[in-house]
């Protein structure tokens, strides 16, 4: 009994109705392109960025609101509401000093981690390799950037809603309005978020429909981690508590992390089109695009080119990674030098092999297997030295041989 069948069924119809093929393409990029690490290094950085934030914020609240008790912690538990899992029992506030420098420091510290570690995950998602990525300097530079217009955008946000609860009370209409001021302030977040992270040579209109799912999913997270604090952190014991809320806090940022990652992948798999994916053989047209693209992200610099070749299985050994393969040419052909019909051919393989379209010209009846050139033969691409008759090519350890 086969039991990949039903597997294969599902498989086939996913591929024909894009209401299916849409989530699995989601599913497949997120996992081709290990995107949950990228997650869970967000999470980690905002788990330690929480403490240090509100540290700042109490403190700045106790010197700025010290004459109005009242709103002071109406504010105080407004912003509490951006982490439910901690709680909305601020205790005694008071401006310090030394906690506001301390938490500066540690608020710079794991923004800067986290809004790097969002930056990288959207190169992966959008396959921008380090080729087009910004210098050391002006990533760190657009992070601080992002980072105050995401503080300003949270504290605005907090001090209306708190004032809010503060003067009107308790009820279904402060409910309402806290909902819908939180609503618009995560897609104005998420909007400079995606504008920031993102290259600019991704249209803004390509963006949108991320954005309004990150902050959909945002709001519905809110509401979940509020639903876990008061029934499981409220009601355990103090050390229990303490446990629950440690875990829970950095349960509930790597989903809030894995959101963010998903609308992006939401945005890839929609502009270009990289559906339907398939879960078994045969492989999709779009299986072999988004393939490439993740390959090309390892080119490090203008002198480093990686071709992509799709071939029918190789069962043969894998290569020795401890010997890699490769060819230097000293001068880069260009595109019109290349054999027509030949794309990606592996580093390493001299040759053309029997069967492939697109001799060079003039050379006419290359029998397969025969490596190098013959004297005198016309369409050598340019810039390659030519090789003498039969001489194998040389691996990198063969090359350079240890002293």
């Amino acid at each position: 009994m086969d039991l990949l069948v039903p597997v294969r069924r599902f498989d086939r119809l996913q591929r024909q109705h894009p209401p299916l093929a849409i989530p699995v393409a989601v599913l497949r990029n997120f996992s081709d392109q290990r995107a949950g690490t990228w997650a869970v290094q967000i999470a980690y950085y905002g788990f330690f960025s929480v403490f240090p934030l509100l540290l700042v914020f109490v403190s700045v609240l106790g010197f700025v609101l010290q004459d109005d008790p009242s709103l002071r912690q109406s504010v105080v538990k407004s912003a509490l509401r951006q982490f439910p899992i901690i709680g909305s029992s601020p205790g005694r506030l008071a401006g310090s000093g030394v906690g506001l420098s301390i938490g500066l420091v540690g608020t710079l510290w794991s923004g800067l981690g986290v809004t790097l570690a969002v930056e990288n995950a959207f190169n992966w998602v959008y396959a921008v390799g380090p080729r087009s990525q910004p210098n050391f300097f002006s990533k760190r530079l657009r992070s601080l950037k992002l980072l105050c217009v995401v503080g300003s955008l949270q504290i605005v946000s907090t001090v209306v809603v708190g004032t809010l609860s503060a003067g009107i009370g308790k009820g279904a209409l402060v409910t309402v309005l806290g909902l819908a001021v939180g609503l618009a302030v995560n897609i104005t977040l998420f909007f400079a978020v995606f504008r920031f992270m993102i290259p600019d040579l991704i249209p803004t209109s390509e963006l949108w429909p991320g954005i309004l799912l990150a902050a959909a999913g945002w709001e519905v997270l809110q509401a979940v981690g509020g639903l876990y604090a008061a029934h499981v952190v409220r009601g355990a014991s103090e050390t229990y508590g303490a446990f629950a809320t440690v875990i829970g806090l950095f349960a509930w940022l790597y989903l809030g992390a894995r959101v963010v990652v998903y609308s992006a992948e939401i945005n890839v798999v929609l502009t270009r089109h990289l559906w339907p994916r398939s879960i078994m053989d045969p492989p999709e047209p779009a299986d072999r695009k988004a393939r490439a693209a993740l390959a090309k992200m390892e080119e490090r610099d203008d002198k480093e080119t990686v071709d992509v070749t799709f071939h029918p299985p190789d069962k043969q050994r894998a290569p020795d990674p401890r010997r890699p393969r490769y060819r230097v040419l000293h001068h880069r052909p260009a595109d019109d030098e290349q054999p027509a019909g030949v794309t990606g051919q592996p580093a390493g393989v001299t040759g053309q092999p029997a069967g492939v379209t697109g001799q060079p010209a003039g050379v006419t009846g290359q029998p397969a297997g025969v490596t190098g050139q013959p004297a005198g033969v016309t369409g050598q691409p340019a810039g390659v030295t030519e090789q003498p008759a039969r001489e194998p090519e040389k691996t990198a350890d063969e090359a350079h041989p240890p002293v």
